[in-house]
């Protein structure tokens, strides 16, 4: 009997992008959110990493899938196996999480409850007993250290791969929020479309990933600029192979549309804001995490546009899964916890 009274405590970062799973506080797993299949048999071929160095890469006996989209989940049936899958990589004794399994996932703040109720199904049916769900700007909040039960207002702006999650939080709820799709795979599919104008050649997701992290900005000038970033892409005149130089400054150009409907976004929230909180946000600062808070240049022109601060979080990636973690271990006391 033991052994069923074993508990076990995840919290998931379920994110469009990236899976990251905390256990007893640490990081024990932070993967690309990825699975491939074998079409014949329909059985997984791998998870995670290596299912996304397959992606834009297999052949025809193999299908790759991102279950996310835009923050939610797309394809019901391969986030249950990619959660399934992810929770048996940290897991040596595979029955220990099928007894007793206690699951914290955050969702974004503007998810319906179709979408709400996906994320709880694929959560149980990949072993959770005990699920609850937490709106991704609080655990944000949370990660980076703010107490997000004071009678004070703080505004997060977190830039995923597929949603933008912008929210004012005090006294434990969220205040005034805005959830908008235009995020990091926005950002991916505007350059894949500026190196089609532009220069005539077809880039996939995943170079265009590449260009975005090694000389994507959002400013056309950087104190410190990155060097320009060579890429090989096929002339689609011709298909013959093309190399092109890519600067920082058509990327913040071609990214320009996609900045602005988050400005919008903000200034609406801040618009909708009480006039005590907003005080709290002028002084306290506005914090940035995501992976859409690395572009270059982001803080520096949000707080010229807004005559507020802005400032990057220490380790924005990781502060979602981190809040999650926390939120774990409070689930008795964080009433803004969804079951």
């Amino acid at each position: 009997m033991g052994l069923f009274n074993f508990r076990q405590s995840l919290a998931i970062d379920l994110g469009t992008a990236n899976t990251i799973i905390i256990k007893d506080g640490k990081v024990v797993l932070d993967e690309p959110s990825v699975v491939s299949f074998d079409v014949r048999s329909n059985q997984i071929l791998a998870i995670g990493k290596q299912a996304n160095e397959m992606y834009e890469k297999g052949n025809a006996n193999i299908r790759t899938v991102r279950p996310l989209h835009d923050g939610v989940i797309a394809d019901f049936n391969a986030a249950e196996q990619m959660i399934r899958g992810m929770i048996k990589m940290i897991s040596k004794k595979r029955s220990w999480f099928s007894s007793a399994l206690k699951i914290v996932v955050c969702i974004p703040s503007g998810s319906t409850e179709v979408e709400i109720r996906a994320v709880r199904d694929s959560s149980e049916h990949a072993g959770g007993r005990d699920v609850y769900l937490i709106h991704e700007p609080m655990a944000a909040a949370i990660g980076i250290g703010i107490d997000v039960l004071a009678p004070e207002g703080n505004m997060i702006v977190d830039i995923g791969g597929g949603t933008t999650e912008i929210a004012v939080i005090s006294l434990g709820g969220i205040v005034k929020d805005q959830s908008i799709r235009v995020a990091g795979d926005v950002f991916t599919q505007d350059i894949v479309d500026h190196m089609r104008s532009t220069h005539g050649v077809k880039v996939g997701e995943r170079m265009a990933e590449q260009i975005k992290i090694n000389v994507g900005s959002v400013l056309q000038d950087l104190p410190n600029p990155p060097e320009e970033y060579a890429i090989w892409g096929a002339d689609m005149k011709d298909t013959l192979p093309q190399r092109i130089n890519v600067t920082y400054q058509e990327i913040a150009l071609c990214l320009e549309k996609s900045i602005q409907k988050i400005e919008a976004a903000i200034l609406k929230t801040l618009e909708e804001t009480p006039p005590a909180l907003y005080a709290d946000i002028v002084e306290n600062g506005v914090n940035l995490i995501g992976g859409g808070a690395l572009l270059r240049g982001l803080a520096e022109r949000l707080t010229a546009r807004f005559e507020i601060p802005f400032k990057v979080a220490e380790d924005p990636l990781h502060a979602v899964a981190k809040g999650t973690g926390i939120a774990l271990n409070h689930t008795d006391t964080f009433k803004f916890l969804i079951r």
